[in-house]
């Protein structure tokens, strides 16, 4: 079969999908516009927290027996500014900028330690993203992750992963990092390789090409890394015939675990990305929804086809083992999770709280001897039974005893008109002790779990939406 015909025969088998959101447009449950806001992997989103104190925000918390939790890092730096990226980050810093904010990052996790009131954290998972982590010098990288170790227990740790930009592991700084991170137990590697078109990698002002990918990927795998690479779908320039083409060359690397995900306008971070400009000044550069739609199906049926199948929301597999333990853990199981560093994130039972996205407020903070929470909440009743549907129906299915252990409510007494037009147009099913979303539910999962979002949490007013059973601000 020929690349046309192929390309052809994808297409066509995608269209239904078009007509499927159509549908779910007149039923409101998709905007009038066909704008795009992604969900579940937060609740509320990012950019809706208010203010808290550090003292607020602990009061009345008791930490976990156990002692363990998920851990997130976030390393701030990056060659560049991708054009798709809506978190503050310092690009080209001088090593005397990551020096100091490495000492910074010291002091926070030893604050951490003593509000918990351990002598050290027990890692169930880590993650170290940014930003570019990897945007160290050998040196520097050595010197943070040595510090980590000391103070973070990962004699228990299922999974240490870092995110990672390709440039960075490339070359014989690439190659030392790639063994500092192995000696210190990183066994997991997302790669950001975006796309493997240079037109397209040249548009997202992405700081490598294609062969420098590719490069990092071989690399990665020498050292035994479980090596995943990332993709971002719907990002100007694109159309589906060079995406088919990425898709292909994301099989022949040959890595399990394949993630995609369509491009986010609307800020989710703390920083208004150029994207959002872009759109703002030049909309005919963005390709439409409706060809978002079709490579997103395209995707799904091509991977499938290779064996790749949807494990985990966005991320594809070709076993459910190779998933990340540490988005499971957060997503899924709604387990506590402690972030560090800028922009950081840390969720504890049942409340969340953020750091600033001010390296000066950040190190003003840790100066005065407290956490660099800036924002948060303690979710009241209502709060909590939403964040523990949104999470896990967006990105795995709804335990009910979970649910049931981690609001103190039966799921089957709570939205219970929602949860009836949702089944009653097939976007999810009951079975057993668990609730889960259908394949169509699954294809439109944001907009599917942004059902359950408090009206003052939804991103867009209520009249961007049809009048219809499917509205979100209807039985809410």
């Amino acid at each position: 079969m020929t690349t046309e015909t192929k390309l052809r025969e994808l297409i066509d088998s995608a269209k239904y999908r078009l007509d499927d959101f159509a549908k779910f447009r007149k039923l409101g449950m998709i905007p009038n516009d066909g704008d795009f806001f992604p969900a579940g992997v937060h609740y509320p989103p990012i950019t809706m927290y208010p203010e808290v104190t550090q003292e607020k925000f602990f009061e009345s918390y008791k930490p976990n027996e156990n002692k363990e939790y998920d851990i997130y890092v976030h390393i701030p730096f990056c060659r560049k500014r991708c054009l798709f990226c809506h978190y503050p980050s310092k690009y080209n810093a001088k090593d005397e900028e990551k020096d100091k904010y490495l000492d910074a990052m010291e002091k926070e996790i030893d604050f951490y330690i003593n509000i918990l009131g351990h002598d050290k954290i027990n890692a169930r998972t880590i993650l170290i993203g940014g930003g570019t982590p990897t945007d160290l010098s050998p040196k520097q990288l050595d010197r943070f992750l040595k510090y980590f170790t000391t103070k973070i227990d990962i004699g228990k740790c299922k999974q240490f992963n870092y995110d990672v930009d390709p440039i960075t592991l490339v070359g014989s700084d690439g190659i030392e990092r790639l063994k500092i991170m192995r000696d210190y137990g990183v066994d997991r590697l997302t790669i950001g390789v975006q796309s493997f078109d240079n037109d397209i990698l040249r548009k997202m002002n992405r700081s490598h090409d294609s062969s420098l990918a590719v490069e990092s990927i071989e690399n990665s795998k020498k050292y035994d890394y479980q090596t995943n690479i990332e993709f971002i779908f719907g990002h100007p320039g694109q159309n589906i015939k060079n995406w088919l083409d990425v898709l292909n060359k994301a099989i022949d690397v040959d890595v399990p675990e394949i993630q995609f995900y369509r491009l986010k306008v609307i800020p989710y971070g703390d920083q208004v990305g150029t994207i959002k400009r872009m759109r703002d000044y030049k909309p005919d550069e963005l390709i439409s929804n409706e060809n978002a739609i079709l490579m997103k199906e395209i995707a799904i049926s091509f991977l499938a086809e290779k064996g790749f199948h949807e494990n985990l929301r966005r991320v594809f597999t070709i076993n459910k083992k190779y998933i990340s333990k540490y988005a499971f853990n957060q997503c899924c199981q709604l387990k506590d999770e402690i972030g560090l560093g800028l922009t950081a994130f840390s969720s504890l039972n049942d409340r969340f709280s953020l750091n600033t996205q001010s390296f000066k407020e950040y190190y003003e903070k840790i100066e005065k001897g407290k956490l660099p929470i800036n924002r948060g909440i303690i979710r009241n009743e209502d709060e909590q039974r939403r964040w523990a549907i949104i999470l896990p129906l967006k990105n795995y299915w709804i335990s009910k005893k979970i649910y049931e252990n981690r609001t103190g409510t039966p799921l089957g007494k709570t939205f219970e008109k929602k949860f009836l037009n949702l089944k009653k147009y097939g976007l999810i099913t009951e079975n057993g002790g668990k609730i889960e979303l259908t394949k169509t539910g699954a294809f439109f999962a944001d907009e599917v779990v942004t059902q359950f979002s408090d009206p003052q949490h939804l991103p867009f007013p209520e009249t961007s939406y049809a009048d219809a059973e499917l509205n979100p601000y209807k039985d809410n």
